[in-house]
């Protein structure tokens, strides 16, 4: 019997997801930020990128396929979101119960004791995840009903605690630390947003709103430095409107008296959703 004998013309590999695309992403943010040193407030820095990586591939993987109409953009790690769970906004009931996720966690190597990481055993709720992703369950049902259309990141993947366990958030930092953190954050956005070619970024938040603005070369404050986009990494065509809602933080007063609903309000007033 005859054997089939190669093509004289190989067929080319296929192209990288953009689901592969963002894991690529991931990875390569997680290694320059590696080496960066914070000094005093900060005490304790915890990378879910690197303990809790399993969770943020599965998220990456399950949900970052295909193009995006709408990112919303979160500043950094909550206590019981993305630092337990390695998803952004990440709180544990919506992860595994709506999501359907759960992986294993792992621990940094400098663990505070007044924010130990339990992962998927975390017993407590993180109220702007919960905000965030009951606002999403109510308005698409299915995970994957808003995933089709809809993606959430966080700019920074870092927790920055002080010796007394408190949160700093990455604003924060003083400008010599925050600048090459922010380069790297802001490339890790940039080809991001080039896998998912979104219409719109929303910040969670205006300081998120800003940085968004900063990476694609808007007029918000913000150096892009040596670090700005290069041409091939976001068309100019392809650069998505750029706005805010508000943040569903607890700490907010007008947050507490109706989130959800002011979002919807905000989203509609911006065109972002049809209905």
């Amino acid at each position: 019997m005859p054997t089939s004998s190669p093509s004289p013309f190989p067929v080319p590999p296929s192209p990288p997801s953009s689901a592969d695309r963002l894991v690529t992403a991931a990875l390569a943010l997680r290694d320059r930020i590696d080496t960066m040193r914070f000094s005093a407030p900060v005490a304790h820095v915890y990378d879910p990128l690197d303990y809790a990586w399993a969770g943020h591939e599965a998220y990456l993987r399950r949900f970052g396929g295909g193009r995006k109409r709408v990112v919303f953009l979160g500043m950094n790690p909550g206590p019981f979101g993305m630092m337990q769970t390695g998803v952004p906004f990440g709180e544990v009931a919506a992860v595994r119960d709506w999501m359907g996720i759960e992986a294993p966690i792992g621990r940094p190597a400098a663990e505070h004791p007044k924010r130990p990481i339990e992962g998927f055993a975390c017993g407590r709720s993180e109220v702007s995840g919960r905000r965030l992703w009951s606002w999403a369950a109510e308005r698409f049902g299915a995970a994957e009903r808003f995933f089709s259309e809809c993606f959430v990141l966080n700019y920074c993947p870092l927790v920055f605690l002080e010796a007394g366990g408190r949160n700093l958030t990455p604003d924060k930092l003083p400008t010599a630390e925050l600048g090459p953190l922010q380069q790297a954050c802001d490339a890790h956005l940039r080809a991001a947003l080039a896998a998912l070619q979104p219409d719109w970024v929303i910040g969670i938040g205006v300081w998120s709103m800003k940085r968004a603005l900063a990476a694609l070369g808007g007029d918000a404050a913000g150096s892009r430095g040596a670090d700005a986009a290069p041409a091939e990494a976001l068309p100019s065509s392809r650069r998505p409107r750029i706005d805010t809602i508000l943040h569903p933080s607890p700490a907010s007063p007008a947050a507490n008296r109706g989130w959800a609903p002011a979002v919807d309000k905000r989203l509609a007033e911006l065109g972002v959703f049809d209905r």
